[in-house]
């Protein structure tokens, strides 16, 4: 199994929780790509995290020899990751129409839900925009075709090359704009450039309140031909994956000391428990049926599919129980 190193998997690494019938390795590979690649392009794993974005439309377009589970190892809002040059212009949303942004890739599940999130709250139209792809902090050397997802419809697009980096063409004024799920080196150490919601803790919480919707990033994937081999298997990995993250949530939550380098963790739980009357992190479809039909219909809009793609199509059902949690 390949997936970040996440507290809420960690019990599967250290075998504290174990998938029954399953000799489990576990790889912590925090690199996202270093996961995506290899298995899109030679199943290399036989359970992985992988990106939202490919689970809907490689899905869509019946090329993804993979069960998705609803399993989601990442998630976050990102209202924080909209960056921009301050001489450009920009001073709210609707300037960013027209303009040049960049973007780390432009099928990126955090640039969709971006982009998605600005249409939808804030009536931004990015029909038009020049995006300008390549590495966000180190120059991206090279393509990797195999995570590549072209659209329906053509976009004006270009590569920042083999020399730039997206954070000093941010800072010098050659883009506008920048999104995606990296904060620029530039962010902090150069004065003309800012976020654009400065605020973006406030929005996020509020973004909450009315839409239900902490954006999710990655799914869990099992090879397609594993499943086959053993029909139990999907359900056995779903069940370990929800006890493993309720044993992180567990002693995240111990008061005697605190488990992370976080001053006011348990401050910041209760805030959690305020907001989100529950678990924040949910498995299983009808939790996340907010986020994923919003997430179907971004992709659609911003020409990945030709119409809505249906979650039941894209996830694997599994009988939603936490027995033994």
């Amino acid at each position: 199994m390949a997936c970040g190193p996440y507290d809420r998997t960690e019990p599967l690494r250290n075998g504290a929780v174990q998938i029954e019938g399953v000799d489990l390795t576990y790889l912590p590979i925090q690199s996202p790509m270093d996961i995506f690649g290899p298995m899109l392009k030679e199943s290399a794993f036989d359970i992985a995290e992988m990106s939202l974005t490919h689970c809907f439309v490689l899905r869509a377009r019946n090329r993804f020899p993979f069960i998705t589970l609803p399993v989601f190892p990442s998630r976050m809002f990102r209202h924080g990751y909209i960056f921009l040059n301050r001489r450009s212009g920009i001073k709210s949303p609707k300037d960013l129409e027209n303009k040049r942004i960049g973007v780390q890739g432009y099928q990126m599940t955090a640039a969709v839900w971006i982009r998605g999130m600005l249409r939808e709250e804030h009536g931004v139209s990015l029909d038009e925009v020049q995006w300008v792809e390549g590495g966000v902090n180190v120059p991206r050397v090279s393509e990797d075709e195999v995570t590549m997802l072209e659209t329906i419809k053509p976009l004006n697009r270009k590569l920042a090359g083999k020399e730039k980096t997206l954070s000093r063409m941010l800072a010098d004024g050659e883009i506008d704009a920048l999104i995606g799920a990296l904060i620029p080196s530039s962010y902090g150490s150069n004065p003309d450039v800012v976020r654009l919601f400065p605020k973006y803790q406030e929005m996020e919480r509020d973004y909450f309140r009315r839409s239900r919707i902490f954006p999710i990033m990655h799914a869990l994937v099992i090879r397609e031909g594993l499943c086959r081999e053993h029909p139990w298997l999907r359900e056995r990995v779903y069940r370990a994956c929800e006890q493993a993250k309720s044993l992180a949530q567990k002693q995240m939550r111990f008061s005697a000391s605190l488990r992370y380098m976080l001053p006011w963790l348990l401050e910041h739980l209760q805030e959690i428990d305020e907001i989100f009357g529950g678990d924040p992190w949910p498995y299983g479809l009808e939790p996340n049926r907010p986020a994923l039909e919003a997430f179907s219909r971004y992709l659609f809009e911003q020409h990945f599919v030709s119409e809505p793609v249906a979650i039941e199509k894209v996830f694997a059902p599994v009988a939603v129980s936490t027995r033994g949690v």
